[in-house]
C-alpha cells in the first residue's frame, strides 16, 4: 500500500522550517502534498493564494514525490476525499502540542479514515515561524537565514525594501 501524507498549512510564506519537514516527511511517505490553504481562519495573509502557491512550488521543486497543491474547506476533508492517508503536522515547541493535540482529535472525531503524524523540525529551525519571520522583514530584520532566497526576495519586495 503506498502512503499519502497531506502537509496543510497557509504557508505565509514557507520557511526552511517547513522545506525541514516537507523533506522528512518525504522519506517517510510515498507521497506528500503540500496543500496551501486559500481559507486563513481569519488571518490576514501577507501574500495572495497564488504567491503562497508559487513560492511553495519554487522551494520545493527538487522534490519528486511532493505535490503543491491549494484547497479549500476542511483539511481533514480534503485529505479523506482525495485519498491521504495521513496528515503530517509540524511541532516546534510543548507550546504547539496543545493545539496540535485537540486539532487531531477533532479530525478523529470527523473520519477514523485519516491519522495525524507529528513532526519535530531539525534544530536550528525549532524557533522559526511564517508569523515571526513577517514579523522581523516588516520591521527591517534580515529573513535570509530563514527562507529560501526566492521567499527572501519576495518578502523584501511585499515590505518595499527591493
Amino acid at each position: 500500500m503506498k502512503l499519502s501524507a497531506l502537509y496543510p498549512g497557509t504557508f505565509d510564506p514557507i520557511t526552511l522550517g517547513h522545506e525541514d519537514l516537507v523533506r522528512r516527511a518525504a522519506r517517510l511517505f510515498d507521497k506528500v502534498v503540500v496543500a496551501i490553504a486559500r481559507d486563513t481562519g481569519g488571518k490576514v495573509p501577507m501574500f495572495t493564494f497564488d504567491e503562497r502557491v508559487a513560492m511553495a512550488e519554487e522551494a520545493l521543486a527538487e522534490h519528486e514525490n511532493v505535490e503543491i497543491r491549494g484547497y479549500s474547506g476542511l483539511t481533514v476533508e480534503h485529505a479523506r476525499k482525495h485519498g491521504h492517508q495521513v496528515i503530517v503536522r509540524g511541532l516546534r515547541a510543548v507550546s504547539d502540542f496543545e493545539y496540535e493535540f485537540q486539532l487531531a482529535n477533532m479530525n478523529r472525531a470527523l473520519t477514523e479514515d485519516v491519522e495525524t503524524v507529528f513532526l519535530t523540525p531539525t534544530d536550528k529551525y525549532t524557533y522559526i515561524s511564517s508569523t515571526l519571520v513577517r514579523e522581523v522583514a516588516t520591521l527591517g530584520g534580515d529573513v535570509s537565514g530563514f527562507v529560501s532566497p526566492k521567499v527572501n526576495d519576495a518578502l523584501l519586495r511585499e515590505v518595499g525594501r527591493s
